[in-house]
């Protein structure tokens, strides 16, 4: 048969949604590269989707159901059908239900597949079902909380515009591993004069691409973006034209805020000398347009809440909202777009049900509760690798009186301690309408291959669980494909005008960004440095979660993974070398420890084993962690997140997985 080339999407959780070209010969995907067409990934890939083929075609791929029959986490497991699989479910289901209630059972999922109809396909099922609601809080909502206490519903800057900018900050961002594409508009800025500042707590892969790096104590970029502030005001180099049009609360910020951070706090603070801080307000309060690319490491703190706002803040005393390439961008928020709630069907919910925080997994499996959790549902999600408390969530997951199960493409950590695991397809084997959240590019994208084995999409799955449990509407009988047409008949004024036939044939197209911004979509008309509404009117610094122990955890994300993603690849794994912990030379020699030793890195959570990398990139008390392995091919019986905390941030109920210290001793 001749080779085919079709387009798809990249479909894990990064905010570029990558366009792809899948080059497909016998129904198998035998190349897969970038789409140059894209508008915003212009043909380029990451290294781990560079050759998405080898996990799609893995030999560690599910093709068929399990069914338990050793010790929950042994993972032995014994082939079953797809009838038996569905009628075992259904029928405990019922047990459990009839028993306990419906909101015994609890559904978990995340950012396995970021697809606006496969991700959510669950949801209409479980809110018909009754089960228990889950809050997907584990990213970054604390991110967005800072953003709309500032901005509202203000639509974020084209990421393209930062190509205007003089003045770059990636801001707690490590864009190499997380946001590559946007780097194309930060050396298109570089080219033509512009700086580009690093400012993180750690000096990251991406700082290589930077004129200047500001390494901050973590949990502290808060107080810093208050600083600059303090001096920004203290020296004459705001906007006060642009604060009196186009700003709420400028004149209490600088009364009431604003003098309890002058340099010297914020010095010690921040970890920054008094000289490097007036040197950052005098170049943010002299260029042109600066440009600040928000990421969401500093918001997973107890902090986080506010630490963003701060941040989201600063542009606002320049003016540089109001000039071309000047602003922040903290994500592209684009799922208004689409009428949602076609999708969701909240309306089939009989009563709101109980909600639990799926950061709070392993408090909610071991806790007596009212019902006690009685079944777990597991789909595109992998929680006993990447969910906080570690030690918690696999305790809740060997209960034997617990019902797990999981859907899933290989026999993660999480699938290993499931009663029946069902096969899972790859993004190319379903159709699927994905938007970015780094950009403003929709694709609308159908099955390249077939199924793999005897695999199923998410929606399929939850359409045989609903005829198993005798639900009797329409919405459950129809197609993926026929809810997208739903979705994209339905108008809105950010598809007016997009090429229509482009989409149906695969292609990205970008949304339209309302015409005149910036417009500001706050209650006032304004950017709301005082937002009544907050339980802080105006911005201040609050504390990190933080602890006794001595040394700062980042748990930082990896080039060749995604949280627990990809480990399947032995060559993506063999790029990491190992599951390591970075560690500053000082540090090391203090505590006697060598480069290349096998550590034990613990906490009042736990304890995980690590090989040690002593590295100058990493300051004094802070150590780095990258990447969610699997405990497969951990030096030890637990990985990274056994020393993260369930606590949450200030608002949101976000992650706090960077707000946890630890000591670290020789294993």
């Amino acid at each position: 048969m001749p080779k085919e080339i079709k387009r798809s999407v990249c479909p894990y959780d990064c905010p570029d949604a990558c366009g792809l070209l899948v080059e497909v010969e016998e129904g198998r995907a035998v190349k897969i590269s970038g789409d140059p067409e894209h508008p915003h990934t212009r043909g380029f890939l990451c290294p781990k989707m560079n050759r998405y083929q080898e996990t799609v075609h893995s030999p560690r791929r599910l093709t068929t159901p399990l069914l338990r029959v050793g010790a929950k986490g042994a993972g032995e497991f014994i082939a079953i059908g797809w009838d038996e699989a569905i009628e075992r479910i259904a029928g405990r289901w019922r047990n459990i239900i009839g028993e306990s209630g419906a909101e015994a059972i609890l559904p978990y999922s995340y950012g396995g597949t970021m697809g606006m109809i496969q991700r959510n396909s669950g949801h209409p099922f479980f809110h018909r079902l009754g089960a228990s609601r889950l809050a997907r809080t584990i990213c970054s909502p604390a991110k967005e909380v800072g953003w709309k206490a500032v901005m509202g519903t203000t639509p974020a800057p084209h990421p393209d515009t930062v190509a205007e900018s003089d003045l770059v900050i990636l801001w707690g961002i490590d864009a190499l591993a997380t946001n590559l594409h946007f780097l194309h508009g930060v050396r298109q800025a570089k080219e033509r004069g512009a700086q580009v500042w690093v400012i993180d707590t750690y000096r990251t892969a991406t700082a290589e691409l930077a004129d200047r790096i500001f390494l901050v104590k973590p949990g502290h970029d808060g107080a810093l973006a208050l600083g600059l502030m303090h001096l920004l005001a203290r020296e004459g180099l705001v906007d006060r034209v642009f604060l009196a049009a186009s700003t709420q609360g400028f004149a209490e910020l600088e009364a009431q805020v604003l003098p309890d951070y002058p340099p010297e706090r914020v010095s010690e603070l921040s970890g920054l000398s008094v000289a490097t801080l007036r040197e950052m307000a005098r170049a943010f309060g002299t260029a042109r347009a600066p440009f600040i690319r928000l990421g969401g490491g500093l918001c997973r703190y107890g902090n986080g809440a506010m630490t963003a706002r701060c941040i989201v803040a600063l542009p606002a005393l320049v003016g540089a909202w109001g000039k071309p390439g000047g602003g922040c961008l903290s994500g592209t928020s684009t799922s208004g777009a689409f009428a949602m709630h076609e999708v969701l069907r909240e309306d089939f919910m009989a009563t709101p049900s109980r909600v639990v925080n799926m950061n709070r997994l392993g408090e909610a499996l071991n806790e007596l509760r009212d019902p006690p959790v009685r079944s777990l549902y597991v789909y595109h999600s992998n929680p006993a690798a990447v969910a906080p408390d570690q030690n918690q969530v696999l305790q809740g997951l060997a209960r034997e009186d617990l019902f797990t199960v999981v859907h899933e493409r290989f026999l993660t950590d999480t699938a290993r301690y499931a009663d029946i695991v069902l096969p899972a397809t790859s993004s190319l084997e379903y159709g699927d309408l994905y938007r970015a959240y780094g950009s403003y590019c929709i694709q609308r994208v159908r099955a390249a291959i077939p199924p793999v084995g005897q695999s199923k999409s998410n929606w399929e799955v939850f359409a045989l669980l609903a005829e198993a449990m005798d639900f009797d509407e329409p919405f459950f009988h129809q197609s993926a494909d026929e809810l997208i047409d739903r979705l994209l008949a339905q108008p809105h004024p950010m598809r007016d005008g997009i090429d229509l036939a482009a989409l149906a044939a695969g292609k990205a197209v970008e949304l339209r960004l309302p015409p005149g911004l910036p417009v500001y979509a706050t209650a006032s008309g304004k950017i709301e440095l005082l937002n009544p509404a907050q339980p802080h009117p105006l911005p201040v610094f609050l504390p990190p979660h933080g602890g006794d122990l001595p040394l700062c955890l980042m748990t930082a994300p990896s080039r060749h993974a995604l949280n627990s993603t990809f480990y399947e690849r032995d060559e993506l794994r063999a790029r990491q070398g190992g599951m390591s912990l970075r560690m500053n030379p000082t540090d090391a020699a203090t505590r006697g420890l060598r480069d290349g030793a096998e550590v034990i890195a613990y906490n009042e959570l736990g304890e995980v084993r690590f090989v040690l990398k002593v590295d100058g990139a990493v300051p004094s008390g802070v150590v780095v962690a990258a990447g969610v392995w699997w405990r497969e091919f951990a030096p030890g019986e637990r990985t990274v997140n056994a020393l993260t905390s369930q606590r949450l941030t200030d608002q949101g109920e976000g992650s706090t997985f960077y707000d946890n210290r630890v000591e670290v001793r020789p294993a």
